[in-house]
């Protein structure tokens, strides 16, 4: 019986990639606390009388929370299992959504939205389901991440205009009461459907320019902590050149006169896009390695951001926005690969979260960035030019270390 079950759950099995449908569910959902906020954005502004980056802040202290919470919930699902942090983040969220919905103000609204929904619910959706979904593939590990970590942008496609017409019809706070309500009635059951625990892992593959990837004591040559703090500043690169045009294109539509709907529907094309984006990456990450991925979603990412200064209208606005999805999308789950490429499965979850919770950061940091320079220019161009310096980086740094796989190949 034990080997009949033992197969059931082996690595590539029916059951793991039913695991993997139930896990892209369970990030669609948590991922409703990372977009909410940049939907809610002009009506945060307007409710509580505040200036553009002050009316940041809330998304700046959900990513840091999100990014912070990806280490405590990856290291409590390598001791206890990735359904103990799903467990936490269902609550996290439900109260979380619920308390911001009834803040009196900017600080507790800060509060629920940075505590609970950042630290303690969303990042339980996110580095867990990524560390776990790698411990259950090998030879299709990099789709597989992909499909994971598209749940993560289909948030983004699903919930903009979601909450955009709920918040049209009830009013801001309604709509986040009830999306509290929703993600603890809707988590709870999908969490227990993950109970079994991953399969004893195999060698890892030698990806293409991984030549390291058994050599978990020295990868590339040099120490772990090492290679994970490189791509720990390459993660804040890259996404605080992301986080530009996600956090902000809906205030920036109502600034052009275009109105918020217009950039929710936006919003919602460019993490769409972003979704096709993850797959092909996943499926192009398979054959050349994670390095090579990163490397090209970077140089991708930077074209599509340049691309938004010249064009204001309605309509170039909408292709920008969805070139810029579909360059940028797989840019995130390269890290993931490239960690278990290079470091021991057994340090996965810590691991995946602590690099996650760089890009994250980037996300935060590039959020109230934007925003504080908008007020201090009256304008996003200078917001553009930012987020392309710091692409900039990302590629120097990610040169670098495909460089030195090449070398050591």
């Amino acid at each position: 019986m034990s080997a009949v079950i033992a197969d059931r759950h082996a690595i590539e099995s029916p059951y793991a990639w039913t695991r993997l449908w139930v896990s892209l569910l369970l990030m669609t959902i948590g991922g409703s606390g990372m977009y909410a906020i940049t939907v809610v954005l002009p009506q945060i502004q307007a409710d509580f009388g505040v200036d553009r980056g002050a009316a940041s802040l809330p998304y700046t202290l959900t990513m840091i929370g999100f990014g912070a919470g990806g280490v405590l919930m990856g290291r409590l699902a390598d001791r206890w299992g990735v359904v103990a942090p799903l467990l936490v983040g269902a609550v996290g969220l439900g109260v979380g959504f619920i308390g911001a919905g009834l803040a009196p103000g900017l600080f507790l609204f800060c509060l629920a939205q940075g505590l609970f929904v950042g630290l303690l619910g969303t990042s339980a959706t996110f580095a867990p389901l990524v560390a776990d979904t790698s411990q259950w593939f090998d030879r299709r590990r990099g789709i597989a991440l992909a499909i994971c970590m598209s749940g993560n942008y289909t948030a983004g496609a699903v919930w903009p205009p979601v909450m955009q017409y709920f918040i049209d019809m009830a009013g801001w706070r309604a709509t986040y009461v009830g999306i509290g309500v929703f993600c603890i009635v809707s988590m709870l059951p999908l969490a227990l459907v993950l109970r079994p625990r991953p399969p004893a892992q195999p060698a890892v593959p030698v990806r293409p320019l991984a030549p390291a990837a058994g050599n978990t004591a020295r990868p590339l040559g040099m120490a772990p902590g090492t290679l994970q703090a490189l791509l720990c500043v390459a993660g804040v690169a890259c996404c605080v050149a992301m986080s530009m045009p996600q956090v902000h294109i809906v205030a920036y539509c109502s600034d052009l006169g275009f109105g918020a709907a217009r950039g929710a529907e936006m919003l919602s094309l460019m993490l769409g896009m972003g979704v096709v984006s993850r797959l092909v990456s996943g499926w192009i990450s398979d054959r050349i390695g994670g390095l090579r991925t990163l490397l090209l979603g970077s140089v991708l990412q930077g074209l599509a951001l340049l691309l938004f200064l010249p064009f204001e209208g309605l309509v170039s606005l909408y292709v920008v926005s969805a070139l810029f999805g579909l360059f940028q999308g797989g840019i995130v789950p390269s890290y993931a690969l490239i960690v278990r490429e290079y470091f021991s499965p057994a340090e996965a979850g810590a691991r995946v979260g602590t690099v996650l919770m760089s890009t994250l950061l980037g996300m935060a940091l590039g959020g109230w960035m934007s925003g504080a320079i908008f007020d201090l220019t009256g304008s996003y161009d200078a917001a553009f030019l930012n987020g392309l310096a710091w692409n900039g980086l990302n590629l120097l740094i990610v040169g670098g270390l495909l460089w030195r796989a090449r070398r050591m190949h």
